[in-house]
């Protein structure tokens, strides 16, 4: 079986790790009866090319030469990838004749194809994230429902919802959990150095991700200065890049808090962060399961999380594997985090076993399982 994966990306994305692991996964644990390959549209994924198999589209990389950060200049660069990958795609698909397609990501340009062309091979949309589903995506998807083999949701909650959406039939959703987990490169990566000049062990609030307005760090922040009136020694440890890092470094100094607040920029290894944390901080105004929650899940660190859609509460069952507060909700946030520093310790401990069990639903086995079955239904 021949899978090829699209997912052209901008910037340090999540969904970055989530392709490269998934066609790792099917690659290795089907012993190569599988046979995965990522398309490079414009060079994205050149860096990554020692770890999987990847096949160009282009000869010269262009990626570095588009523009970045920003609403309109990643729409620009998202036109750039569709114009400039919509005749050689297709000559791809052609040639290749792979028996799946796995679109992520600038989804438009695959779909038009399959809608257009008589294409052998099927697609499956991967849904990444929580899609804002404005008039003209939900008429496209709609339209071209019919050409897609499979759809899959990166939690059970965006599940349900899409189902009362009606447009895809329900017959071809399914949900596919992100391959987040494997414990050996956790158990290898949160042991590999100390966090020189940063606050002591268990002294800060741990957050990551991009620094963009759907992370939503400047509303921790905010609060962040209201907490150190009572908890004078702790710290606030951001660990991301982005294109509000201006107005968080802005909103820092403005706070005086250039003492209490370590912004980190883009770490490849985030579990050494995990490890010493006090308590993980998701702030989002908008989430899917993601990344960094189950992350602090595997790491054993206790969790508080903006009740956004569409993934922290299913994750975190309701607040029973965490702390759950209204969305942008400053004095919910408070009250939360009070309970946290006055809970007893072994509810604590009791929220943090719920959550690693939950973790299991991320591993790379209990993703090559559930897709395999997917691919052969």
């Amino acid at each position: 079986m021949k899978i090829f994966y699209w997912a052209p990306w901008i910037g340090n994305i999540g969904t970055i790790k989530a392709v490269l692991n998934s066609a790792y996964i099917l690659n290795h644990y089907s012993k190569n009866e599988i046979k995965t390959k990522i398309i490079n549209s414009v060079g994205e994924w050149e860096k990554y090319k020692d770890n999987t198999e990847v096949i160009n589209l282009r000869k010269s990389n262009i990626y570095k030469y588009l523009p970045q950060g920003g609403f309109l200049f990643s729409r620009i660069t998202y036109i750039i990838i569709f114009l400039s990958s919509f005749w050689s795609l297709k000559k791809l698909l052609k040639k290749e004749k792979p028996d799946f397609l796995i679109v992520q990501l600038i989804t438009s340009l695959p779909l038009f194809l399959k809608m257009l062309f008589n294409l052998d091979t099927k697609l499956i949309l991967r849904i990444s994230g929580y899609p804002k589903m404005n008039f003209l995506r939900r008429t496209f998807w709609k339209i071209v429902s019919k050409k897609i083999y499979k759809v899959t949701f990166p939690s059970y909650d965006l599940y349900k919802e899409f189902i009362t959406l009606n447009i895809f039939e329900v017959n071809k959703m399914s949900v596919l959990y992100d391959p987040i987990i494997s414990y050996r490169e956790v158990n290898k990566l949160k042991n590999e150095d100390r966090i020189a000049k940063d606050p002591k062990n268990n002294e800060y609030l741990l957050c990551i991700g991009r620094l963009t307005k759907q992370k939503n760090f400047s509303f921790v922040i905010k609060n962040f200065k209201i907490l150190k009136k009572k908890f004078k020694n702790l710290k606030l440890l951001i660990v991301g890049e982005g294109e509000l890092k201006q107005k968080i470094e802005e909103q820092i100094e403005k706070l005086d808090l250039k003492k209490d607040v370590v912004l980190k920029g883009f770490q490849p290894n985030v579990y050494k962060f995990f490890k010493n944390a006090k308590v993980f901080i998701l702030s989002s105004l908008w989430e899917e399961i993601g990344f960094v929650i189950v992350e602090a899940a595997a790491c054993n660190v206790n969790i508080i999380s903006s009740n956004c859609k569409n993934g922290p509460k299913e994750f975190l069952e309701d607040g029973r594997g965490g702390y759950l507060f209204e969305n942008n909700n400053s004095e919910d946030f408070l009250k939360k985090f009070e309970e946290f520093m006055n809970e007893d310790e072994t509810i604590k401990l009791k929220k943090k076993v719920l959550t690693k069990i939950a973790t299991k639903k991320f591993t790379f086995l209990y993703h090559f399982n559930s897709f395999t079955k997917i691919l052969s239904n």
